[in-house]
């Protein structure tokens, strides 16, 4: 079997499985043994059974029916927000190199402002500002999370527009939309998707940690970060209330990054076998 098929293989693995898990957050309503929302005092912080697979929480919830909730919270706003980052700033990146000039100056500074502080922390100021919820911590991580892309698609294109087949294009009278998606995108999108691909595993984490300090949607709603705050109290003596929720946000964003390195190499010329 060749490296080729080797990649290919381990991509269509490690994409069955995220499909799987992705299903399962989907069917959430139709597999979930008991309702996620439903307190239950006389069954509080039950150890793991056949009855609470995964044990219960201080209210009686079933920890396993919250985290199969929580799964399709945590995994497609991170899905959503990486695809509205990498449209977006890919897009200003690809402009900002094609045009250059003042509005290319205005771009990177205005790149360079939020790269200058870390990312997370950033986020967890921006949500703070802006108050809890779903949608306001996924504004937190996109108003920081755009920059990537657009440092990266401005740098290809700068190098990209110097080559003799783009002022082949513009002496034949093309116009610069023409251009720009005819002959740079096409350039210039496998990087970008290599990129967004390892910066799924990463935007799970940083939703996660707003969702752990309170920055996400409210109680009772469960996410997986936000189940790992309300155990980390109870974890000497209740333990499986955080630890569930810490390995399956362990796995996922290893499946996500395992991806994103297969990605990476089908899609690196340096390593294709033809």
């Amino acid at each position: 079997m060749s490296t080729k098929d080797r990649r290919k293989n381990k991509f269509l693995m490690i994409l069955i499985l995220i499909v799987i898990i992705l299903g399962i957050s989907l069917l959430a309503p139709y597999i979930a043994p008991n309702d996620p929302y439903k307190i239950d005092l006389q069954n509080t912080l039950k150890a793991p059974s056949r009855e609470f697979f995964l044990g219960t929480d201080a209210l009686g919830r079933c920890v396993f029916s919250r985290m199969i909730y929580g799964a399709s919270r945590t995994i497609f706003s991170s899905l959503i927000l990486v695809s509205l980052m990498f449209v977006f700033g890919s897009f200003i990146g690809i402009i900002s190199g094609y045009i250059g000039g003042l509005f290319d100056n205005i771009v990177m500074r205005i790149v360079d402002v939020f790269l200058a502080f870390p990312s997370l922390v950033l986020a967890i100021a921006v949500a703070g500002v802006l108050g809890g919820g779903m949608i306001n911590a996924m504004i937190a991580i996109g108003v920081i999370g755009w920059t990537k892309y657009a440092r990266l698609a401005r740098g290809e294109v700068l190098e990209i527009k110097e080559e003799t087949f783009i002022k082949a294009a513009r002496l034949s009278g093309n116009s610069s939309m023409y251009i720009v998606f005819k002959h740079i995108m096409p350039r210039v999108l496998s990087t970008l998707i290599v990129t967004a691909s390892l910066d799924i595993g990463t935007t799970i984490m940083e939703m996660a940690a707003l969702s752990f300090l309170g920055l996400s949607s409210p109680l009772p709603i469960p996410e997986w970060g936000a189940m790992m705050n309300e155990g980390k109290s109870m974890i000497q003596f209740a333990p499986w209330i955080t630890i569930a929720p810490g390995i399956a946000i362990f796995i996922i964003v290893i499946l996500f990054n395992l991806l994103g390195d297969v990605v990476h190499d089908m899609l690196d010329p340096k390593q294709k076998e033809y």
